[in-house]
């Protein structure tokens, strides 16, 4: 069975239908530019432009980068203010003209994927999944069962906000190398194993494309570390998850 998803990030918005029997895309995905500012209307606007390039007619799931709870956004941390507050089922399904709509937070969905298809499949205890991109997003697993809207990356790291300083923009902003920016990445990951004390982490986002340029280069970390195996489609396939789900 196929089902569409979206995944909404900072700076990009891609989607595609899911095959869910296999874990993985049907199709090529689909990406646009997020709009700066990523108002709701005009990101609204994107999500439909990347349904409506398959002609897509049934349910759809859409990740949003934020805490949301229901369908209601709680917090923007890498788009527009104005989303807070939103029903984004309500309006990306206004939108899609009608079409069913389920919307969570964006590392969430990677998390669900990566635990049901990826690199967390079978494993218990405590698993956390980290996306890594415009921010840092999280998901929370205790013996396989999400713990959402965990947010992770809003940990204070040296003063301020962990993603400000170990995202893969602060990696581009910073212009740091692999081995610089893989230090930043170990006292954040050491940090998050100090307070959650988890068995596995599992590294997601566009950059685990390029695992073997920093994950050997971080240590002292105790918990297993690997990257995702559905690497930047995980949110799409969890957004096709939740869709099905209803």
């Amino acid at each position: 069975m196929n089902v569409f998803g979206v995944d909404i990030g900072g700076s990009g918005i891609k989607g595609a239908p899911v095959d869910l029997e296999r874990g993985d895309l049907a199709e090529p995905r689909h990406k646009v530019l997020t709009p700066q500012p990523a108002t709701p209307s005009d990101v609204a606007g994107c999500v439909a432009e990347v349904v409506e390039h398959y002609g897509w007619s049934g349910p759809v799931g859409v990740t949003f980068p934020g805490v949301v709870t229901g369908s209601t956004v709680r917090t923007a941390a890498n788009v527009d203010k104005g989303w807070i507050g939103v029903d984004a089922a309500a309006l990306l399904g206004e939108r899609l003209g009608g079409l069913p709509v389920t919307v969570l937070n964006d590392a969430d969905a990677a998390g669900v994927a990566e635990m049901t298809y990826g690199a967390g499949r079978g494993r218990g205890g405590t698993v956390i999944m980290l996306t890594f991109g415009t921010g840092i997003g999280s998901a929370l697993f205790v013996d396989g069962r999400l713990v959402p809207n965990t947010e992770l990356g809003h940990l204070e790291l040296n003063g301020r906000e962990a993603e400000k300083h170990a995202s893969t923009r602060a990696k581009e902003d910073k212009d740091l190398s692999w081995e610089e920016w893989a230090h930043r990445v170990r006292k954040y990951l050491a940090h998050v194993e100090m307070l959650f004390s988890p068995e596995l982490f599992i590294v997601g986002g566009g950059v685990s494309r390029k695992a073997e340029k920093f994950l050997p280069l971080i240590n002292n970390v105790r918990a297993e570390i690997v990257p995702a195996r559905l690497q930047n489609n995980a949110g799409i396939v969890g957004a096709a998850m939740a869709a099905a789900r209803g």
